[in-house]
């Protein structure tokens, strides 16, 4: 029953990993991390992400323009374009180490020390990764609400809000700090331990004066 619910937790575990490792991905490139919509044009809607800024126009046409330099982004953009690529590679990293380690995988199966240390070590490694992706969503989000409240710009300039991708990248590190957490913990299924075998049980003997072995009493009248 505790085997079959250890392996629950790694099953788990990996699948929110996953998860959150392709919501991750899709977070850090789609242009929807804010949303801006013009009072004087309605029937445009601007989009900006680490990326590229986009408008969407009321027909369905989509118009994306690149970043025109790096250095030229605020801060927050800048540091949650590498913590997002980070983010990105240590999911992937933790998934490969966590899949090694699972006790369904015949790697190393005569040494489960290894595959524990392996699990553990995905784990440690998804929990990172949904850390460096919480980090930079939430920064970028702090700072859209310290901007939309900003009392110093007048009321008739428009003011960029929450886009869908802060949502997703939100669930994408808790999915991925949950699932290296259940991939960690459940690190005591690999731990095997085989009960000792029943000695054998023999009929015991006795040693006569000089040293030979005695037959048991019951079998003393069968010795001719």
């Amino acid at each position: 029953m505790a085997g079959g619910w250890w392996a629950k937790a790694q099953a788990g575990g990996m699948l929110l990993a996953l998860l959150g490792w392709v919501s991750s991905c899709v977070t850090t490139f789609v242009p929807l991390w804010k949303n801006l919509n013009l009072d004087l044009n309605e029937l445009e809607v601007w989009n900006m992400g680490l990326w590229q800024v986009c408008i969407t126009q009321e027909e369905g046409v989509v118009e994306c323009q690149a970043h025109g330099s790096f250095l030229a982004l605020p801060p927050e953009l800048r540091i949650s374009r590498l913590l997002m690529c980070l983010s990105n590679g240590l999911g992937l990293l933790g998934c490969l180490l966590a899949a090694l380690g699972l006790e369904g995988w015949r790697t190393c199966e005569d040494k489960p020390g290894r595959k524990q240390r392996l699990l553990l070590a995905g784990g440690a490694t998804l929990g990172t990764a949904g850390i460096t992706t919480l980090a930079p969503v939430s920064w970028v989000a702090y700072n859209t609400v310290l901007d939309f409240w900003d009392e110093t710009v007048p009321d008739i300039v428009p003011r960029w809000e929450f886009g869908e991708a802060t949502f997703l990248g939100w669930f994408a590190g808790a999915f991925l700090a949950t699932g290296g957490l259940l991939l960690a913990c459940s690190t005591r299924s690999t731990r095997t331990t085989t009960p000792p075998a029943p000695p054998c049980r023999q009929p015991p003997t006795t040693r006569g004066p000089a040293g030979g072995h005695q037959p048991h009493p019951k079998n003393a009248d069968l010795v001719i």
